[in-house]
């Protein structure tokens, strides 16, 4: 059932503010869809997250980051609002939301919710009235614009979601502009009345409690006012990292539809906002293949912009090898030397990486502990804790717009968003009494919560252990990082804050590998969950074994 109707925001957290509190902070993911229905419609929603979030707590995670959950169409299942100010029934009710803040607040989470600035739903009042005519109030709310004279769109851009960014409308006799569905209308950043109501959107749900927010698209808010059209790309230069490999949106450098100069101008006046109320963080999806990390170097620059920023390195389909993960490290700190790095390997957008690279479960634990010790903050996906892998979806059950528009190459993003598995006993998982939007997948209920919840040798205690081990170590946390080896089997890292060192060392493969420690009293750290390296002198690591040591003191000669 849902909570009683609320006009009370909740009081925030009292005690000692942290303002730095995201810089190492681990997040958990929840797309409210699929964590747990309370009413019985097949549809996961925020009484269930309530219901939920002593689970999440017990991971020893520091915040959640909820997918949207505004008023909407569902289109594209929250991503297109038509009220940003309100809850969709779907979902509950504001007091639902409310009561959420009050709870995760009480145990020692923090809460970011999804904002969707870039675009609407062609549901929403806004783009209602502005595709009436072309002299009303909200007229340039939206990106329009005539077609060409023999009636093609205005230029050559492209939507995500496949074929052309532009959808005639016969009310204006005009085109309109939509990266993604053509139901998801483009929303107008070079008007100033657009930026200012975004403005207090985003002050509306601080007053209500939030600590911050996901930026969706956040490269994507301003266009090319000239509407210049983007130039073709050679097919080597090509990068699937934003949209699947069988998308004619990779053939274009998308040097004007997105990414303009002019979006850091909004970024600095909604820092501005966000520096009003305490603790409050910032990070933006950014989506853009050639230039992610100069972007993500452009938009977290300094104190007035991002708090931090992600793009696909490890979201993509290249397998992480420590070649690999050394490439990107190094890539970053030489590129974005001002910003905090967000690093994630699963999301709501993404194959799981369980199946994305075939990872035995040896090797999902393994990198599990090497995501934790990376330079920057953590974001976790739902079931990530679990184990779980992609679930197949059959055609017929499909609901995303983008697996049905490029199937059966791309199979959408379903896989990736089925219905958390609660407990073993039950066809649905525990998630719904009533058939769920998602089927549920039948080899996630073996790894269901009940089944691993009280095995000290299942994944879910692995992750637990391991986010108590992260905790234990600021350098973890907040500290520099520097690589000591990288080859496609070992990775040696460096971890140090304020005079404190840990090290970390990673076997990579399925056959055991020799470790040379660097220079130093290095101390294993047994508190890992690992099973302990025996002779660390001449140090051999079994397979997908990882090893941790801390910096001891050395006896100094009185001389």
């Amino acid at each position: 059932m849902s909570f009683v109707e609320s006009n009370t925001a909740p009081a925030r957290v009292a005690g000692a503010v942290d303002r730095d509190w995201w810089r190492g902070a681990v997040i958990y993911q929840i797309y409210p869809r699929s964590y747990q229905d309370s009413n019985g419609d097949g549809v996961g929603d925020l009484s269930g997250i309530i219901h939920r979030l002593p689970h999440v707590a017990s991971l020893g995670v520091d915040a959640i980051w909820i997918s949207p959950f505004f008023k909407s169409p569902m289109l594209d299942f929250g991503y297109d609002v038509s009220d940003y100010r309100d809850v969709d029934p779907m979902f509950g009710t504001l007091g639902d939301f409310d009561a959420l803040i009050e709870r995760a607040h009480s145990l020692g989470l923090k809460v970011l919710i999804d904002l969707v600035l870039s675009h609407t739903s062609e549901d929403h009042p806004w783009f209602k009235e502005s595709r009436a005519s072309r002299d009303n109030a909200k007229h340039d709310w939206y990106v329009w614009a005539d077609p060409k004279p023999d009636g093609t769109p205005p230029n050559n851009w492209l939507s995500i979601f496949g074929g052309s960014a532009w959808e005639w409308d016969g009310e204006r006799m005009q085109y309109y502009l939509h990266n993604f569905l053509a139901e998801q209308p483009d929303l107008n950043f070079h008007t100033p009345a657009v930026q200012d109501e975004l403005l207090d959107v985003a002050r509306y749900w601080l007053d209500r409690g939030v600590d911050g927010f996901r930026l969706d698209t956040v490269n994507f808010y301003v266009h090319d006012a000239r509407l210049r059209d983007n130039p073709a790309l050679a097919p080597e230069a090509r990068n699937a990292n934003t949209a699947p490999a069988v998308n004619p949106y990779n053939f274009q450098d998308h040097l004007y539809d997105k990414t303009q100069p002019e979006n850091l101008e909004f970024l600095r006046r909604l820092r501005a906002v966000m520096e009003e109320y305490p603790a409050i963080t910032s990070v933006g999806e950014v989506g853009e293949s050639q230039r992610g990390m100069e972007t993500q170097r452009d938009y977290t620059a300094g104190d007035d912009l991002l708090h931090m920023a992600y793009d696909f390195d490890f979201l993509s389909n290249v397998y992480p090898s420590g070649s690999r993960i050394r490439e990107v490290l190094e890539r970053f700190d030489r590129i974005v030397t001002e910003g905090w790095a967000c690093w994630a390997f699963s999301n709501h957008d993404v194959e799981r990486h369980a199946s994305r690279w075939n990872f035995s479960e040896e090797a999902r634990r393994l990198y599990a502990a090497v995501l934790v010790s990376m330079k920057g903050t953590i974001c976790l996906y739902q079931g990530e804790e679990l184990g779980l892998t992609e679930a197949y979806v059959a055609y017929e059950d499909l609901q995303d717009p983008y697996g049905k528009r490029f199937w059966p190459k791309f199979k959408g993003r379903d896989g990736c968003r089925t219905p958390m598995p609660w407990v073993r006993d039950n066809a649905n998982g525990g998630f719904s009494d009533a058939k769920p939007w998602l089927p549920v997948a039948v080899e996630h209920l073996e790894r269901a919560v009940s089944v691993q919840d009280g095995d000290e040798g299942s994944t879910l205690a692995f992750y637990r252990a391991l986010l108590t081990f992260r905790k234990a170590h600021a350098p973890l946390i907040k500290g520099d990082l520097r690589v000591i080896e990288a080859s496609d089997d070992i990775l040696v890292l460096i971890r140090s804050h304020e005079g404190n060192e840990v090290l970390c060392a990673f076997n990579l493969t399925n056959k055991a590998q020799p470790l040379a420690l660097p220079p130093g009293n290095w101390q294993q750290d047994r508190g890992a969950p690992f099973k302990p390296v025996d002779a660390e002198s001449d140090a051999v690591l079994l397979p997908w074994q990882a090893y941790f040591a801390v910096a001891a003191p050395t006896d100094q000669e009185t001389i």
